[in-house]
C-alpha cells in the first residue's frame, strides 16, 4: 500500500458524494457503476491563417497550453479547400484532451472563473448536446481565462470546448452537469 495521498479536487469530491447519488435516485439506477460521468474534456482552436502567419499558430499553441497545463496537438488539414487557400496537410489550429485530475481543475476553472468572465453571459444553452450525452459549446475569447494574460495577446481567438459524458441520454448530461454547478439559462 502506498502513502501517497491522492490529491481530489472539489468538484470531483462534489460529484463523488453528493452528484453520483441524486443521479442514482433520479434515474432509477440499479448500480452506482450505471451513472453518468464526466469522462473528458477537448479544447478546441481553429488558426485560419496559420498558413500565412505561421506565429499566429505559434501563439494559439502558447495559449492553450497555458489554459490547459498540457501541450496542444496541432491539427492539420485533411483535403484542400481552394476557397480558403488551404491545401491538404497545412496547419489549421491545435486541440487538448483533458482527463482525470487535470479534467476536474480545468472545470472547476471554467465554471467558477472564466464563463463569469464572459460579456453578458446570461447562462449556456440547453440545446447543445449531441443526442447521446455530450455537450458542446463556444467561447469567443481565449481572454476570459485568468492565465491569459491581456498585454500579451496579439490576437481574439475563439476556443471550442467539448465535454464527454458516459451518459445515454441529453437528460441525463443535463442533470450531472447542473449538479456540478454548470450555468445553464433557465428554463
Amino acid at each position: 500500500m502506498s502513502d501517497k495521498s491522492e490529491y481530489i479536487s472539489q468538484l470531483q469530491k462534489l460529484y463523488q458524494e453528493e452528484v453520483r447519488d441524486k443521479i442514482k435516485d433520479k434515474f432509477e439506477y440499479e448500480n452506482v457503476m450505471e451513472v453518468p460521468k464526466l469522462s473528458k474534456i477537448t479544447l478546441s482552436m481553429g488558426v485560419g491563417d496559420a498558413n500565412e502567419n505561421p506565429d499566429d499558430l505559434k501563439m494559439a499553441v502558447e495559449e492553450m497550453a497555458k489554459i490547459s497545463g498540457q501541450k496542444p496537438i496541432v491539427t492539420k488539414a485533411k483535403k484542400d479547400i481552394s476557397d480558403f487557400g488551404i491545401r491538404k496537410g497545412d496547419p489549421v489550429g491545435c486541440y487538448v484532451t483533458l482527463r482525470r485530475e487535470r479534467m476536474w481543475e480545468f472545470l472547476k476553472r471554467l465554471i467558477s472563473i472564466a464563463l463569469p468572465r464572459v460579456k453578458d453571459f446570461s447562462g449556456l444553452s440547453d440545446k447543445s448536446f449531441d443526442g447521446v450525452g455530450n455537450y458542446s459549446f463556444g467561447l469567443d475569447e481565449q481572454i476570459v481565462f485568468p492565465e491569459i494574460n491581456y498585454e500579451t495577446v496579439d490576437k481574439i481567438r475563439g476556443l471550442n470546448i467539448t465535454l464527454t459524458t458516459t451518459a445515454e441520454t441529453d437528460e441525463e448530461s443535463y442533470e450531472l452537469l447542473s449538479l456540478l454547478g454548470f450555468p445553464f439559462k433557465k428554463k
